[in-house]
């Protein structure tokens, strides 16, 4: 029997992100770092180390990130990282060089000790347009070290990048990346557990009748679910859980299973060397010619050869200045203003 954990480690493994460290920052005195629109799938982070700033990301200015805490901007949004108001000293000259063992370049306005370190780089998500979780975070997420459920195993996590980061060593940058390969789902777990609004596949399981109503969906995928079904499942009249689906994700329940069906596929199809034939059954199609259609309809792509592209294809276009992050309107659901 699924409950919410399974959910979550389901969709959790949506995401798929690699993530890349880049700087290291040594800053004291009055300084400001500004970061441009990111490209597709890119979504920068930051981690304090030592000290505290403020980030201003859209309107939310002046958000304070204190040593241990960590920001990450899901879909790359244009954002400042900049010294604290009551910092001392004027602004002063970045001096920027690599380090020996890794490819990290070091930034510092200083030569003794900093008031602030950081530690900043991008997770790097695998097909993102078509990513239903990712389409459901907020513009920044922000996980505070010193408070909330999480706040023992991300202190543990930073305190370990850090060390690994701190002496220009063999290997270090290798361990530090693959460290910070669960920020991301130590995201999403403190995000789903957070009393905020939550918008698109989050909504759905913040809401114990549409959760249910999920986590139906997610166990038996290609079951041919009815919405007399699942609106019993949910406990809950047709009409009340088709007015729930709308409000979270802009369609109808049987609507909303049709594109999980597909996102699971897809993931399967890049991730795995599952063939067709089993991916089509696992997701309700009777047969493997049907299922390639429909996959063709979908993505504008046979599956066979979307598998060829793997990776590749969804970061033809790298770095801080590529395209604008634009998700599918269907798995986006409906556009919200950002609060």
């Amino acid at each position: 029997m699924y409950n919410e954990a399974d959910v979550f480690r389901e969709l959790a493994a949506l995401l798929r992100v690699r993530p890349e460290l880049q700087l290291l920052c040594r800053l004291g005195g009055q300084w400001a770092s500004q970061h441009e629109q990111q490209g597709e799938g890119w979504a920068p982070f930051h981690i304090v180390t030592h000290g505290a700033c403020l980030i201003d990301v859209e309107d939310r200015i002046g958000i304070p990130l204190k040593a241990g805490d960590v920001a990450v901007l899901p879909h790359g949004e244009p954002h400042i990282v900049r010294a604290l108001p009551t910092a001392v000293g004027p602004p002063s000259v970045v001096r920027v060089h690599r380090r020996l063992y890794d490819e990290l370049v070091l930034k510092s306005n200083v030569d003794g000790e900093p008031d602030t370190k950081l530690i900043c780089g991008h997770l790097c998500f695998e097909h993102a347009r078509n990513n239903m979780v990712l389409a459901a975070l907020p513009p920044v997420v922000v996980l505070a070290s010193a408070e909330g459920p999480h706040r023992g195993r991300l202190r543990r996590i930073v305190d370990a990048i850090r060390d690994e980061l701190e002496k220009d060593r063999l290997g270090g940058a290798s361990i530090a990346a693959a460290l910070a390969s669960g920020l991301m789902v130590i995201v999403l777990a403190a995000h789903f557990e957070s009393e905020c609004e939550c918008q698109g596949v989050l909504a759905l399981l913040t809401r114990r009748r549409t959760a249910r109503a999920l986590v139906a969906m997610l166990a038996e995928p290609a079951r041919g679910w009815t919405l007399d079904e699942l609106a019993a499942l949910a406990n809950t009249s047709r009409a009340t859980l088709v007015r729930l689906f709308h409000v979270a994700m802009g369609r109808a329940p049987l609507a909303f299973l049709s594109e999980l069906r597909f996102t699971l596929a897809r993931n399967r199809v890049r991730a795995t060397h599952t063939s067709m034939a089993v991916i089509a059954e696992s997701v309700g199609y009777e047969s493997e010619t049907a299922f390639i259609r429909a996959y063709h309809r979908r993505f504008g792509i046979a599956p066979g050869e979307d598998r060829k592209g793997g990776l590749g294809a969804d970061f033809a276009h790298r770095g801080p200045k590529a395209n604008t992050f634009a998700l599918d309107a269907i798995v986006q659901g409906r556009p919200k203003a950002r609060t």
